[in-house]
Parts: C-alpha cells; sequence; structure tokens
C-alpha cells in the first residue's frame, strides 16, 4: 500500500530492481490482479509475501454480518496459503451503529478468533492482531494497545495467533515496550511495521501516515525493542499517504529504502 499507484507488475519489478526481497501484500490489489497471477508473479520473482492485509472487522453483532465476517475472514486466509505467507494482519473492526459496547465488542473479537484460528492453523497461516491508535477505536478498530491486542491473542496458542506491532499505532503508549517484551517471551510477535507520526493530521487522518523520518518516531528505538524480544522476521514499511501516492511510485519505493537505511537499519 506504500506504492500503490503501481500495479502488481511494477511493484514486482521495482522491488527486484532495488534489491528488495519481501513484500507485504493487500488484499484489494491481489484481487484485481487476480489470485493466481499474484502469487505466480510474486513466485516467479523469486520475493517473499511477507504477510497478507487485511482480515478482521468482526464485531458485528447482527447475525449474518457476522457470518459475512467470519467467511470473509476464512476467504483471506485461503488467500495468504495460495500467496505462500504465514501471516494473515486482522484490523479488528470498530463499534456496530449506536453501540457503545467497548468490552462486547472485544469479546465478539475473541469469539471469532475461537472459529478462525484452528481453521488457519490448518493452512499453516498465524493470525496478527494488530492494535490501532485510540483514534480508529470507534469505526475501524477497538483494539487500541499491545497489551488488549495480547490479551485476546493469548486466550489461543501461539503459533495460531500473534500481533502485529506497529509503530504508527504504538509508539504514544509507554506500556508498549514492556508488552512487546512479554509479546516476545510468548512468542507473539507475528509482524513488524513502520511508520512515522507527522503533525498537524490531514483532514483524511487515515491516510497520515509519515514517510520514516518525516516525524516523532524513533524508528531504531523500536527496532531495538522488538528484536530485544527475540523477534527475527521481516520488517514491513506501510505507508498510506495520499501525497506519496500522488508521486511517482518507483520513486517514492526508492525513498522508502533509503530512508530506512537512514532511519531503522
Amino acid at each position: 500500500m506504500t506504492v500503490k499507484q503501481l500495479g502488481m507488475p511494477e511493484l514486482v519489478a521495482a522491488c527486484t530492481d532495488l534489491g528488495v526481497r519481501g513484500v507485504g501484500l493487500w488484499r484489494e490489489p491481489v484481487h484485481a490482479h487476480g489470485l493466481e497471477y499474484t502469487a505466480g508473479l510474486v513466485r516467479d520473482a523469486g520475493l517473499t509475501v511477507t504477510s497478507l492485509c487485511r482480515g478482521g472487522f468482526l464485531t458485528a453483532t447482527d447475525p449474518h454480518a457476522r457470518v459475512a465476517a467470519i467467511d470473509d475472514n476464512r476467504a483471506a486466509i485461503d488467500e495468504a496459503a495460495a500467496l505462500g505467507t504465514h501471516v494473515l494482519v486482522l484490523v479488528s473492526g470498530g463499534l456496530p451503529p449506536g453501540s457503545r459496547d467497548l468490552t462486547g465488542a472485544r469479546e465478539r473479537i475473541a469469539d471469532a478468533l475461537a472459529e478462525l484460528a484452528p481453521y488457519a492453523a490448518e493452512r499453516d497461516v498465524r493470525l496478527a492482531v494488530e492494535p490501532l491508535h485510540p483514534m480508529f477505536a470507534s469505526d475501524r478498530c477497538v483494539v487500541s494497545t499491545l497489551t488488549q491486542a495480547l490479551d485476546l491473542a493469548e486466550r489461543f496458542p501461539a503459533e495460531q495467533v500473534g500481533v502485529c506491532v506497529d509503530t504508527y499505532h504504538i509508539w504514544w503508549d509507554d506500556q508498549a515496550p514492556a508488552q512487546i517484551a512479554r509479546a516476545g517471551r510468548g512468542g507473539r510477535i507475528a509482524a513488524f511495521q513502520l511508520a512515522d507520526w507527522t503533525t498537524p493530521l490531514p483532514e483524511g487522518v487515515l491516510n497520515g501516515r509519515g514517510q520514516i523520518g518525516d516525524g516523532a518516531v524513533d524508528m531504531r528505538e523500536w527496532r531495538g525493542y522488538v528484536e530485544a524480544a527475540g523477534y527475527e522476521g521481516p520488517i514491513e514499511v506501510e505507508l498510506f499517504n495520499d501525497v506519496l501516492w500522488a508521486r511517482d511510485g518507483r520513486e517514492v519505493l526508492a525513498e522508502t529504502v533509503r530512508r530506512y537505511v537512514e532511519h531503522a537499519a
């Protein structure tokens, strides 16, 4: 999504040219290009699919909406397996219309995970619960902290459910370093993502993730926490940014590689 202006063939070519050996994919462009085509394209280029985004949105109270959500997440798990990735990132979902019950919404996530985790495990896919910044709690994700994400994940075997550590969403939380250590002790860190926090936030807050090095987040500090917790997996950069999307995608990707080396490597 960092360079969503690139079609899948252009993305794969740009990654190959820049020496980027792994790519985290989103379902929408995968669907647009076709699952089998994308899997073959990435595989033939020698790229690893580090994760698939996203599953989730599991908080519905309407029975029909809940069934639809479970079915869609099963489809996402199947897609992850077809792409050869072992990680499906979950954005859990916000409050249902008219509800103010955060606790009930989180319990419905747990209920859904109880159905989905064994299905994922059978396909060698791990579910990664991602906490989002509290400003998204009402409409996108009632899981706002790593503490809450781990409280959910730890109800299930570590090989089935872990957490996604995203600097954009947790950098403000003084409890997050201790929770990263907790996640490491339990083998729960399934994904690690970088994005910076810049202010003022744009009007479309969702697309306000800053390029690495442009904002308030010390990327090396957070990488240090995650690596001290024992994480040795891929480090992804995930930027939702209208300004970046308006630029040449290959240029943005090259810049992102440079910024990663400068601020996070």
